[in-house]
């Protein structure tokens, strides 16, 4: 999360999107821009992480089913 925050575009190439990072970086690069880019990264890191939580729910449900 501080990845997010301090290096908004970090974030997202350590994850794969490489693309969304030099989009990021373009918006990081303007002072009024890296506020928005952060934010960006947060809420992306954070719905990721969300997706990850929901498979894992999805998978031990259907489990249960069994």
């Amino acid at each position: 999360m501080l990845l997010a925050i301090l290096l908004p575009f970090l974030s997202f190439m350590v994850r794969g999107k490489v693309l969304t990072g030099i989009v990021c970086l373009i918006l990081q690069i303007t002072l009024i821009g890296w506020l928005p880019a952060a934010i960006w990264a947060m809420l992306s890191l954070n719905n990721a992480r969300a997706d990850k939580r929901n498979n894992r729910l999805i998978k031990a449900m259907r489990e249960n089913r069994k």
